[in-house]
């Protein structure tokens, strides 16, 4: 219904039916503007953008999802969204929403940002080369915030709201210990890329 609604407005479609495939499908070749579901059968949309994001993906992303509570609307931005629209919905609505998106100026593709690291929403792990490491749902999403961003530190509040839902109480040394799970994992797989420490400030991927 979707790729016959936006072709018929003068939208060119790839449509994906899975996280793997979106992961697979876009990282190479960026579209203008995605459009993604939160719910989707091998994983979480917003696992699927911050993947994206880590491999240098910086098109708009607009999440569809049948959850409409404010920690769920603040998650989908947290990772990596740029705007949030709740079912049921109107066509209209939604092609509105992506002209929007794609007036903002010209969609900047970032460099490659992961390296030789590929996150996998799906499996919800992370890849270097043959070698693969599982990650907690948590990890996965800290990971993404820093691989995302590389070479610049991220704040600890930032990571804080990237890594666990609105409100959640996080104490100081919790996320210390994420990194430092991370940190080791990274080391399994043989990653040249580390986390570095901003003493006081956050964390960086370099």
């Amino acid at each position: 219904m979707l790729t016959r609604a936006f072709t018929a407005d003068g939208f060119e479609v790839r449509p994906v039916a899975t996280a793997h495939e979106a992961v697979r499908a876009f990282s190479g070749a960026p579209p203008d503007v995605l459009v993604l579901d939160v719910g989707l059968p091998d994983a979480d949309g917003r696992d699927v953008c911050q993947a994206l994001r880590s491999h240098g993906v910086a098109c708009p992303v607009v999440f569809l999802t049948a959850r409409d509570a404010l920690t769920d609307r603040l998650s989908g931005f947290h990772a990596g969204g740029d705007d949030y629209l709740t079912k049921p919905f109107a066509l209209a609505e939604l092609i509105v929403r992506v002209r929007a998106l794609l007036r903002r100026g010209e969609t900047a593709t970032a460099a490659e940002a992961g390296g030789e690291l590929w996150l996998d929403p799906a499996a919800h792990a992370i890849r270097a080369g043959s070698r693969i490491e599982s990650l907690t749902p948590t990890e996965f999403r800290l990971l993404a915030a820093l691989v995302s961003r590389p070479g610049t530190v991220v704040r600890r509040l930032e990571l804080v709201a990237a890594g666990w839902p609105d409100g959640a109480i996080v104490n100081e040394n919790t996320l210390d210990t994420y990194v430092r799970r991370l940190r080791l994992k990274l080391r399994d797989i043989g990653s040249t890329q580390e986390i570095a420490t901003a003493r006081g400030v956050g964390y960086s991927l370099r």
